[in-house]
């Protein structure tokens, strides 16, 4: 039996324990997977643990209706039962084995996530995490903590979501040298850029963008190309091993592109995207994320809408692309879900 801290219960963490509720028998006859989620914490609705396993459509409920989960009420009669503890002592105190890290970004500092992943570490949890902040600022640090603590850091939803990156190169892709790791890896980006094909200007199509979730009320992290430059950094240092920090990564985002250039783009047979890329060239890494003019011809090129690619470069297999959903509460819940189930495999 996994017993499982929530570290965050906004949409990811709601969209995992939606998939866990389910997938339950599934999970059980196919892999041999049980799990309880033992403790939530959240900046905003609370906390509250139970030793034996907490109610989860009680805890799905209490969120839909926006409610503190210290009005969780425990119906198993618990002999361990607390309220009100916050995310480090959640981590420390809980008996989980596995903390999902799923609370807010910051890609500045990385807090408090990177806290969080340390104090795992120390009480012998795992880590599994879709947040971008341990991994793009301190991705060598965190693995080393885990691997000295005998845990793991699992990071898979970083990148592109529920889309598997990181295990494609761990699974199917193991064994090849990787050259490049060249890509879209911003959606809201992606489809602003869609939409200007179409003729939209840029200011109406991240209006259109907000409007669909697909934007911030601040979209700066995802137009400025922050958002990619972040996944940038965790490729190189993931998928090839460098030890690049953010400031490392070249950046250039989207809004100096305008009609007129999108309308050149046509006239060349090429359409503009914003590409992520990190490469080894004659042993010399070369990592940045900007605007870049695609031939047709490219399987980039055809990537529209809010949709993520990225193309690996390999000495065996040559380019290899895969294409996904790079964000969104399901597939980011995915995402956690498939690194639950690699620590169960391996442990």
């Amino acid at each position: 039996m996994q017993r499982i801290a929530l570290i965050g219960f906004g949409t990811v963490g709601q969209g995992l324990a939606e998939i866990l509720l389910q997938k339950e028998n599934e999970l059980k006859k196919k892999y041999g997977y049980e799990w309880q989620i033992v403790a939530v914490s959240d900046a905003m609705k609370g906390s509250v643990f139970c030793s034996e396993g907490l109610d989860v459509p009680q805890l799905l409920h209490l969120a839909k209706e926006n409610t503190s989960l210290t009005n969780y009420v425990c119906s198993k009669g618990c002999n361990s039962r607390e309220k009100g503890w916050d995310a480090v002592e959640t981590i420390t105190k809980s008996n989980a084995d596995v903390v999902c890290e799923l609370a807010y970004t910051d890609l500045s500092t990385g807090e408090p996530a990177i806290t969080h992943c340390k104090t795992a570490f120390e009480t012998g949890k795992h880590i599994v995490t879709s947040n971008k902040g341990p991994a793009a600022l301190a991705y060598r640090k965190m693995k080393k903590l885990a691997d000295d603590n005998n845990v793991q850091f699992r990071i898979e939803g970083t990148v592109m979501s529920g889309t598997p990156i990181l295990n494609l190169v761990e699974g199917p892709l193991a064994g090849n040298t990787i050259h490049s790791v060249k890509g879209i890896m911003n959606g809201t980006t992606n489809y602003i850029l869609s939409q200007m094909e179409d003729g939209m200007t840029y200011n109406d199509a991240l209006q259109k963008a907000k409007e669909f979730g697909y934007a911030e009320a601040d979209p700066t992290g995802d137009v400025e190309g922050y958002d990619a430059r972040a996944k940038v950094t965790i490729l190189a240092n993931v998928v090839m091993g460098e030890s690049l920090n953010i400031s490392d990564v070249s950046c250039q985002g989207i809004t100096e592109i305008s009609l007129d250039d999108i309308a050149k783009a046509k006239e060349k047979n090429a359409r503009w995207k914003l590409i992520g890329c990190v490469e080894n060239i004659d042993d010399k890494i070369n990592a940045y994320v900007r605007p870049e003019l695609m031939p047709m011809t490219h399987p980039l090129a055809g990537i529209m809408g809010a949709t993520n690619a990225v193309t690996f470069n390999t000495d065996l297999m040559g380019d290899v692309t895969i294409v996904g959903a790079g964000a969104g509460r399901i597939e980011t819940g995915f995402s956690i879900l498939t690194d639950l189930l690699k620590i169960h495999k391996t442990t």
